[in-house]
């Protein structure tokens, strides 16, 4: 990685390009600073088309505006985060404000400005191209010939279908503005330092929480979307099981690092740090250290999905023999949580209870842990004490979106406790765990664990499996990695 150089002050009168020490050239003379303003091409681009959520971000700007009216409404993509020294992380855009406007710029805010008549004017606030005049394009650290052109203010405009501002100059405007005004938290900190005598904690949650809640049904693009997350990632796991045998030779993270490749040639990245858990690791939730040993006759829980381009992201899991055939015990676990999920799926409709999937799958897998002895039952006792948890421990699915985890603020009533309509996306993940140290089951289940977890769409007369493209049953799971092996 090369060093950025130190700049001279800039001598416009600007704040000077900050310098690094130790760089290897201690100033730049007058006649080079000179020589790199002129003979640049203009790369301006010109008949831009707009993206193709525009019209989606501007129907979602007017149900914003339409609940909060007469109110100033700020909505960050948030900055750079430092990783150690002056490397950062990579940057991921806030979700509200990718949402919003279908960019993924650092330090770009969505402002909607209560106009006199009922609504607001939408600006979006961005870094303009770097300057060419005090050199900033080729000595900051942020600056074009470090790390890569940005789209001017009018290309922007013409890209998202909205007017564009300097956000360099938005935290005076936003001092100097009156009346009311809520802001996205957490993403922005020189935002929220110039509205800070402006805004209160609760009224900047109601915004948060209903943007949240504007996300549980999805619109044609965001299906599309996740639909191309899903695709990409049943890919990923095809290339995973191509690769087991060097896998045993390595270990966990020559997986991890299979499906990140076909995240990132058919993606942004990965949705969430991938969980490539072998043997008894399958038996911890959120296994992401994948330093473990990958052996035959072991199970492999993958959970991992594909981020698109445009951030909307898959979320699969599928527990694969190892060495590609299930061992009768394996089997009879599997096969246990395969019914449980087909009973979550058949659940999922519109006009459902939110609750009704999870429960569903629940009660399938409390009545296997009674039949095997694991539990006392009858199973309506061990679903209304719970008994069942210590061994599935997590709810059967979660919406899925820009998030991986979507909608997570939305109010509860409309979440957990509310009804499923056409066009929600969720996860069923039923699973069975059985920890290697729980004394409480045979020695020959401990350290077993299974997940299977699809990406469901509610249809308007129940559902589609997003991700039915790869096998659930044990003998198609068998028959689908022998036919990737030969």
């Amino acid at each position: 990685m090369t060093e950025q150089q130190p700049a001279p002050e800039n001598p416009e009168g600007d704040e000077p390009i900050k310098q690094r020490k130790n760089g290897l050239y201690p100033a730049v003379s007058d006649e080079l600073a000179a020589n790199m303003k002129s003979g640049w091409a203009d790369t301006e681009l010109h008949d831009v088309q707009p993206i193709e959520q525009a019209p989606h971000t501007a129907r979602r700007r007017a149900e914003l505006s339409a609940r909060f009216p007469g109110e100033r409404l700020v909505i960050p993509a948030g900055n750079l985060k430092t990783r150690s020294n002056d490397t950062e992380y990579g940057f991921r855009a806030s979700t509200e404000y990718v949402y919003l406007t279908g960019d993924q710029s650092q330090d770009g805010v969505l402002v909607l400005e209560p106009t006199g008549a009922e609504g607001h004017r939408a600006t979006i606030h961005l870094l303009p191209r770097s300057n060419r005049e005090n050199g900033e394009f080729w000595l900051d650290g942020q600056g074009e010939l470090w790390v890569g052109r940005r789209h001017s203010l009018s290309e922007a405009e013409q890209l998202l279908g909205l007017p564009a501002a300097d956000v360099r100059e938005l935290a005076d405007a936003l001092g100097a503005a009156s009346g009311p005004v809520r802001v996205v938290r957490g993403h922005d900190a020189g935002v929220e330092e110039a509205l800070t005598d402006k805004v209160t904690a609760e009224r900047d949650e109601e915004l948060r929480v209903f943007i949240s809640a504007q996300r549980l049904v999805k619109d044609a693009f965001e299906v599309g979307e996740l639909q191309k997350a899903v695709d990409s990632t049943v890919r990923g796991f095809e290339d995973v099981v191509k690769v087991l045998d060097k896998a045993e030779a390595t270990s966990e993270r020559y997986i991890e690092g299979t499906f990140f490749l076909r995240a990132r040639v058919e993606g942004n990245d990965v949705g969430y740090g991938s969980i490539c858990a072998a043997g008894p690791h399958a038996t911890t939730l959120h296994w992401v250290r994948n330093d473990g040993a990958v052996r035959s006759g072991d199970l492999l829980l993958l959970d991992a999905g594909v981020e698109t381009n445009s951030l909307y992201t898959a979320d699969v899991t599928r527990t694969l023999p190892i060495n590609g055939t299930y061992t009768e015990l394996q089997r009879k676990i599997y096969d246990a949580v395969h019914e449980a999920q087909e009973a979550g799926i058949a659940a999922v409709k519109p006009g459902a209870k939110y609750r009704d999937f999870h429960d569903a799958a629940q009660r399938v897998l409390a009545g296997k842990l009674v039949e095997w002895g694991l539990v006392e039952g009858p199973a309506e006792r061990v679903l209304e004490l719970g008994l069942q948890r210590r061994w599935t421990l997590h709810g059967t699915g979660h919406m899925l979106g820009l998030d991986v985890h979507d909608c997570a603020v939305a109010r509860t009533e409309t979440y957990v406790d509310g009804v499923l309509e056409p066009g929600m996306v969720l996860t069923v993940e039923p699973g069975l765990y059985f920890q290697a140290d729980d004394t409480t089951v045979p020695a020959e289940y401990r350290g077993i664990g299974v997940r299977i977890e699809d990406d469901i769409l509610v249809t308007e007369d129940g559902n589609r499996n997003l991700s039915a493209a790869l096998p659930r049953a044990a003998s198609d799971v068998e028959a689908w990695m022998a036919s990737l092996k030969s």
